[in-house]
């Protein structure tokens, strides 16, 4: 799963961090785990979880003693196609 297209036009580290998330959208990631999936060093990382947040993309939340971090509602793909099946986004896609 991804982000979906209206989130792709940011940094390239905030989509690193919207996608890797997307993948664990209900159990959430630490910023450990984002860390490990997201090719950015801490800095850089750090700044693009603040832009996020303050866009209302993320939340962040505290459990167990460790901050857990989520997509907010829509900004990620769902699990299930809205419009239809694979075999529709086929035969948009495709020209027959």
């Amino acid at each position: 799963m991804q982000a979906l297209p209206e989130y792709r036009d940011r940094d390239d580290t905030e989509v690193a961090v919207l996608d890797a998330l997307a993948d664990r959208r209900e159990d959430g990631m630490t910023v450990f785990e984002l860390r490990s999936r997201v090719d950015a060093d801490i800095d850089t990382l750090e700044a693009a979880l603040a832009d996020l947040k303050d866009d209302g993309l993320i939340e962040a939340t505290e459990e167990r003693d460790r901050t857990v971090i989520r997509p907010e509602e829509g900004v990620v793909g769902s699990v299930e196609n809205d419009e239809g099946n694979i075999f529709d986004d086929l035969r948009e896609r495709l020209p027959f």
